[in-house]
């Protein structure tokens, strides 16, 4: 074998390096962590803030990693073709077909990206100065080569967008956690908090609010005494006051302001008066996200505020427990009153639910996707199915699920028996 041969082969298995390099780069930084990534970078890890940087130009290193590894893949074939033509003649074209398919197969793409995707990070990081020189030398090229693709995508009416959208990153979160769950990377109450943040921007106060049929108010006008009394038998800290109508308000007492005033005065409540107590109440829409409105508490240091629809009319209170509770659960002090369990599972597998359960609270107790947008309830969503007020024992399917009425009081369905499907109801 001459010089010129062995300098040929020789070439030939230095492209087939380069190849592997470029498709195990390839795979590595774009299987890489982000979020590692950048918390590499802010501790000093200067190739970290390489890694991002060639991140955050994805066309452009996915452009000359194709390019690099197009060039030195066709420059091996050519070499081998005319190496092995000389040495068998014609029927080197067919060898060098078969050689080069399985070298390049084996040694330039499966191998190092099967490598790259045991250990990304590790991998980007190594790579991450080799290849960004080669990104900036190619970069006229990708470019150009770019400019013809978004042509050319646009003739077929693809628009290429600059970035993410918020909603595609809060949907990758998303599901990135209902995988780690599942794969059991993550207990469920720690999905469930990381949920409920996500959800604080879609979820309307209307939806967790205390709904005005269950609230505690004290008429004003009633002595100071009695509302004395009526404070101390509530386990809550602030009621509304309404006088005439109990959709009027007129102010929201505080029981530490009232026991200030109590102290002040040496206990003589006929020297007090509500109007120099209760604090001017705040009106929301239900319309108003849970986010919109913990920072709306934060802002104005409030607690405590009434729900009112699109006329005026009062709704329910919502306060920042309640927000709170849509991402740690429920918070039980010494005060609340202990009740019933509102979700029941029965021997069969079925769940007898209280009717003013929150289709919500119940999808994530149970880990069920029960449609949200219909009804804030269950029992709203089983009246949305029925498209009436249902009697006692009808039953109703939705998708896989079966409802079935337990118990109705007057116009409310107070108790639905849930059927879920089999495979759930054996989880």
């Amino acid at each position: 074998m001459d010089a010129e041969l062995l300098f040929s082969l020789l070439a030939v298995l230095v492209l087939l390096v380069l190849s592997a390099f470029f498709s195990g780069t390839e795979t590595a930084l774009t299987a890489a962590s982000r979020a590692r990534m950048h918390q590499l970078e802010r501790r000093g890890v200067s190739r970290a803030g390489r890694v991002n940087r060639l991140i955050d130009r994805k066309e452009r290193l996915i452009g000359a990693v194709l390019l690099g590894n197009n060039l030195v893949n066709i420059l091996a074939s050519a070499l081998a073709t005319s190496v092995l033509i000389a040495l068998f003649g014609k029927a080197g074209v067919a060898y060098a077909t078969a050689i080069m398919t399985a070298l390049v197969l084996v040694f330039a793409e499966v191998l190092p990206k099967t490598y790259a995707l045991q250990r990304p990070d590790r991998t980007a990081l190594a790579a991450a100065p080799l290849i960004s020189p080669i990104v900036r030398l190619l970069a006229p090229v990708v470019d150009l080569v770019q400019a013809f693709v978004v042509m050319a995508l646009r003739l077929f009416g693809v628009r290429m967008r600059a970035s993410p959208a918020a909603d595609d990153a809060a949907e990758e979160l998303r599901g990135a956690l209902d995988l780690h769950a599942r794969e059991g990377a993550m207990v469920k109450s720690d999905r469930d908090m990381l949920d409920g943040i996500l959800d604080l921007s879609d979820v309307e106060v209307s939806e967790i609010m205390v709904h005005r049929k269950t609230m505690v108010m004290l008429d004003a006008e009633q002595p100071v005494a009695e509302v004395v009394r009526d404070m101390l038998a509530s386990p809550f800290t602030r009621v509304p006051l309404w006088r005439g109508d109990v959709e009027n308000i007129v102010g929201v007492l505080h029981a530490k302001d009232l026991l200030r005033a109590m102290t002040a005065e040496g206990g003589r409540l006929d020297r007090l008066s509500l109007e120099q107590l209760w604090r001017e109440p705040w009106f929301v829409p239900e319309t108003t996200s849970l986010m919109e409105q913990l920072n709306a508490f934060r802002a104005r240091h409030e607690h405590f505020a009434l729900v009112v629809d699109e006329y005026g009319a009062l709704m329910g209170l919502v306060t920042l427990e309640d927000i709170l509770e849509e991402i740690v659960g429920d918070i039980a002090d010494e005060h609340d009153i202990v009740q019933s369990a509102a979700v029941r599972r029965e021997p069969s597998g079925n769940f007898v639910v209280d009717g003013t359960v929150t289709v919500r609270d119940l999808n994530r107790h149970c880990d069920w996707e029960l449609p949200e947008d219909d009804a804030a309830t269950i029992a709203g969503l089983v009246i949305h199915v029925a498209k009436k007020i249902p009697d006692v024992g009808e039953r109703f399917t939705l998708g896989e699920f079966s409802f079935e009425v337990m118990r109705r009081l007057r116009n409310q369905v107070t108790a639905v028996r849930v059927r879920p499907p089999p495979r759930q109801a054996q989880d």
